[in-house]
């Protein structure tokens, strides 16, 4: 019976050890994933700027003549 009592009790340490790690895990994962969300709205907002940017070039371009548009 001290045997299946210090099986247990040893059962009980591995399962702590294990809730301690994957709290820790766990913990890890959210600041990374705060991190990610942090640089992917960075990302879209050079994205953004960069579409921006290209567009006002775009409207500064000025509009070639199609030729067939003028023999009509």
């Amino acid at each position: 019976m001290i045997s299946e009592f210090l099986a247990l009790s040893e059962k009980v340490s591995q399962l702590a050890e294990l809730t301690h790690a994957l709290r820790t895990e766990n913990a890890e994962l959210r600041m990374k994933c705060a991190s990610l969300t942090g640089d992917n709205a960075d990302l879209a907002r050079r994205m953004q700027e960069a579409h921006q940017r290209v567009a006002l070039l775009l409207d500064k371009i000025p509009a070639v003549p199609n030729p067939q548009q003028e023999a009509a």
